[in-house]
Formats: C-alpha cells, structure tokens, sequence
C-alpha cells in the first residue's frame, strides 16, 4: 500500500475542515434565508404575476374576471414617451443625491477624525438627529424653510439683497428637483459619515506616518493610500443610497404635491403610484415596479463589478 505524503493529508484535512464550515455556515443562513423567501421573494413573483394581467379596480374587487394580457403592459410602458422622460429624471435625481450624500458625508467623516472630542460628540447628535427624522416630517420642515411667504429661506436671502421675495421653490422643474434633493442629502448623509468614519478610524496610524516619511503629501496620501483601503466601504455605502434614492417617494410627493406641477417632477416611484392607484390600472403599476426593480439590479452589479 502506497504511504500518502503529509502534505496530501494535510491538504485533505483543510479540505474537509472546509466543507464542514461550509455546512456550518449554511445551515445557520437557514432561518435567513427563509426569512428573505418570505419577505422578498414571494412579494417579487406576485408583483411580476400581477402585471402580467389587466388587473384594476373591478378585478381587485372580484366584480370582473382576470385578464392575462402577458407583456402587453410592458410594450405600453416602454412605448410612452413619458415613461422614459420619467425614468431619466429618476436617473439623474438619484446620481445627484448619491454624489451629494457621498461628498458631504465623507467630507464630515474626515472632519470628525480630526475634530475634538466634544465637537465630534456634537457632529455625531446633529448628523443622527437628521437621520432619525422621519421623512415625511422632514419634507414639511424643509417646505417650511422654503415657503415662499413666510419662509426663513426667503426672509433670510431677501436680506442680504437677493430679489428672492415671494419666490416659489416649488413650482419650477429644477428648483423643486433641487429643493427635495437638498432634503434627501440633508437626511441621507449621516449613513455615509458614520460608514467613512468608521472606516477612516480603523486605519492604522503607522500607514500613514510610513506615507508621510515617504514624502507623500496629503492628496496623494488620501488618493493613493487612505482611498484603496476604504473601497469596499465606499461601495457599500454606494449601492445603499443608489437603491434608497433610485427609489424615492414620500420626498417627492409631499414636497411636490405629487409629482409637481403637470407632473414635471415625477419619479418612477411616484409615476408607479399615480398609474396604479390614481388610474387604477394595477397591472402597468406593477410593471413599473419590475421595471425599477431590474434596474436597480443591473445598477448593483454593473457598479460592483467596475470596483472589482
């Protein structure tokens, strides 16, 4: 019988220590994993089922029968031309909030690791403070803020010589678009800073004082090697806000009461809500939410993938 060399057996002990884990690991993402089917799948394959049909208010009554259409609502969705001026607003509304919520909250994570103790406590309490408010009280403190006859905003500009008095914030297509994307910055950035922070903080300090006695200067020290260590963080924090802000509702419908003037400030959330509820037309409503929900998929890993 021939002798197995020690490394064989090494490695075949690795190899079955691994498979072990491997297990292990499997069965305690069980309860998850049936918590996600749950909570995610099931809801996901009936909305596709739904829109699939002509699915309305008589149908969802049971006065009428189900009609399957197949993917006629899809061909009706992707032949209206105000389908795609919908979906380009919410593109680029999203990439304005997620660069804005990135910026600021990186700019204030790099600020709190060099703050003082008591400042960074501050920081922390105003930041969380934004974030813990929910959104529709915050949409109302920032139409406040804005009002065009009694707004601290006006009053304020008005003061320092700007012609802002009695000026809408709201009824321009721009202005609006960038009022709510002030909001959702304002309340979305904590998540960033606490994330960057996080990060910034668990770099050891002897990787930057071996950049520094290199001769490396601040930029090429936070570019070349603070940067590379906080890719992953950066990623996370990336996709997070790319699927909260891809997805927005409560901002833009109460800030614009719903949608804007001739719905020039629709997003595809809100556009989903008006054809299925307003129109009662279901079916295209859920085909909408399919629609957003590919897209934040191939989003996710199209971005995923350029990091890699």
């Amino acid at each position: 019988m021939t002798p197995v060399a020690p490394d064989a057996r090494t490695r075949a002990a690795r190899q079955g220590l691994h498979r072990g884990e491997t297990r292990s690991a499997l069965l305690y993402l069980v309860p998850a994993g049936v918590v996600l089917v749950g909570l995610l799948a099931y809801p996901l394959y009936q909305l596709v089922v739904i829109s699939l049909y002509d699915y309305g208010q008589p149908q969802a009554a049971g006065a009428a029968p189900l009609v399957f259409l197949g993917f006629e609502n899809y061909v009706s969705l992707l032949g209206d031309p105000r389908f795609w001026d919908v979906l380009a607003a919410t593109v680029l509304f999203a990439a304005v909030c997620v660069g804005g919520s990135l910026l600021v909250g990186t700019a204030l994570a790099v600020l709190a690791t060099r703050a003082s103790p008591w400042a960074r406590k501050l920081l922390f309490l105003a930041a969380l403070g934004a974030w813990a408010t929910p959104a529709m009280a915050g949409s109302y403190v920032w139409l406040f803020l804005f009002d065009q006859d009694f707004g601290l905003v006006n009053e304020v500009l008005s003061t320092l010589g700007l012609a802002v008095d009695g000026h809408s914030w709201t009824f321009g297509r721009f202005s609006a678009f960038g009022l709510v994307a002030g909001e959702i910055i304002w309340c979305s950035f904590p998540f960033v800073m606490v994330t960057m922070y996080a990060g910034i903080s668990a770099i050891p300090r002897e990787v930057v004082e071996a950049a520094a006695l290199d001769g490396a200067s601040a930029t090429r020290t936070a570019t070349s090697v603070l940067l590379p260590i906080l890719r992953p963080l950066i990623a996370i924090a990336t996709v997070q806000s790319t699927i909260w802000d891809f997805k927005v509702f409560t901002q833009i419908y109460v800030m614009t009461n719903g949608g804007g003037v001739a719905g020039q400030n629709l997003v595809l959330n809100v556009f989903a809500y008006q054809e299925a509820f307003a129109g009662q037309r279901y079916g295209l409503g859920a085909a909408i939410g399919v629609v957003m929900t590919v897209l934040l998929m191939l989003i996710t890993v199209v971005y995923l993938r350029i990091r890699r």
